[in-house]
């Protein structure tokens, strides 16, 4: 009678016969270690970077000229300009009533024809006095009356004609002219009010121009010189590229910063009075750069992950400088021919396992 053993119990009497026959069971192969992730590599360049220092600070007028009216008491009659206008040197901006100024120049005139009148009188008086003097007509005492008179009169004509040259003065100042080209920036000039001594009418950007008035620590003062480029950008994205003028000699004694004035163009988006970041460029340097997805921040460390010949990463840090678009620079911990994992590198553990693949590849 034959015996069929059941098929799950054919492996068993297989090793028992082996094991009967002297043989051994074969151990089964080792798997192969699987990378844990696919990466691409990339290898530190050197490359000439613009050194930037960062700033912030306000934006002002360069000069900004206060115009008032030079006559007090006296009631504007007209105003001709508005806030923002481009104004000329001398443009009139604003009139003030003349009809009182008028009056006293006219009057001033007057005095001036009469004693004009008066000194012609004398200055003919007095040559017939010396004239009858030499004859023997008159005596000293007389002709020196004379002569007197007509100096006398002399003053009061020039006395006249001082206050004549006042008169019109006053008249010419009726006009407010503008000091410079320039912006007008505020105006507090009113139809029918009258005019103060030392009140504020207009206010005047001189030539249009703005500042920027950049805070800077006293510690980087030192790198900056006047004609260094400088690229701000205001609260609402406003782009404006502008040169330093000078560099503040001091620095505020609780904030330890030093200003540095930027002229701005012209034709800026920005205003004076607003907030803006800019940098500072000091020229170019060289910088050892790696992608900045390359890097890995962990705990407050930079790190990157180095790979060896076996395809093991090795997590190292590393001293970060400057960024610059999608690359950054690294100052110290990296080796010149490292190897450094690209992209992934966020995802890996250190003594990992990977496998390369170029980006044409991916």
């Amino acid at each position: 009678m034959n015996f069929t053993p059941p098929r799950f119990l054919l492996p068993a009497l297989l090793s028992l016969g082996l094991l009967a026959c002297g043989g051994e069971a074969e151990a089964p192969a080792p798997k192969a270690a699987r990378p844990a992730l696919t990466v691409t590599l990339a290898s530190p360049q050197t490359v000439e970077w613009t050194q930037q220092l960062a700033a912030t600070g306000s934006v002002f007028a360069w000069q900004e000229a206060v115009i008032g009216a030079e006559i007090a008491n006296y009631r504007i009659a007209e105003v001709r300009v508005q806030v923002g206008e481009h104004v000329r040197k001398g443009q009139v901006l604003a009139r003030i009533d003349d009809s009182t100024v008028a009056s006293e120049l006219a009057e001033a005139t007057a005095a001036v024809n009469e004693l004009a009148a008066g000194l012609a009188e004398a200055q003919a008086n007095a040559e017939r006095a010396r004239a009858l003097q030499a004859q023997g007509f008159y005596s000293k005492q007389m002709n020196t009356q004379y002569q007197t008179a007509e100096q006398g009169a002399g003053a009061r004509l020039a006395a006249a004609r001082a206050r004549e040259q006042a008169a019109r003065l006053r008249m010419a100042r009726t006009a407010v002219l503008a000091p410079d080209e320039g912006v007008i920036s505020a105006r507090n000039a009113t139809v029918g009010s009258l005019t103060q001594p030392g009140q504020e009418l207009f206010r005047l950007i001189r030539g249009g121009r703005l500042e920027w008035r950049a805070e800077v620590p006293s510690a980087e003062l030192g790198h900056l010189r006047a004609g260094l480029p400088a690229s701000l950008t205001g609260p609402g994205g406003e782009r404006a590229e502008g040169r330093i003028r000078a560099v503040a000699p001091s620095v505020d004694t609780q904030t330890r910063n030093g200003l540095v004035y930027v002229d701005l163009p012209t034709s800026t988006a920005l205003r004076a009075g607003m907030f803006a970041r800019g940098e500072f460029q000091l020229g170019t340097t060289p910088a050892r750069v790696i992608p900045q997805s390359a890097l890995v921040l962990r705990e407050g460390f930079a790190y990157v992950f180095l790979i060896d010949a076996e395809m093991r990463v090795a997590m190292t840090k590393v001293g970060v400088g400057r960024r610059q678009g999608d690359r950054v620079e690294i100052v110290d911990g990296l080796p010149a021919d490292a190897r450094v994992v690209a992209s992934g590198a966020g995802f890996l553990a250190d003594g990992d396992l990977v496998s390369v693949v170029t980006e044409a590849a991916k």
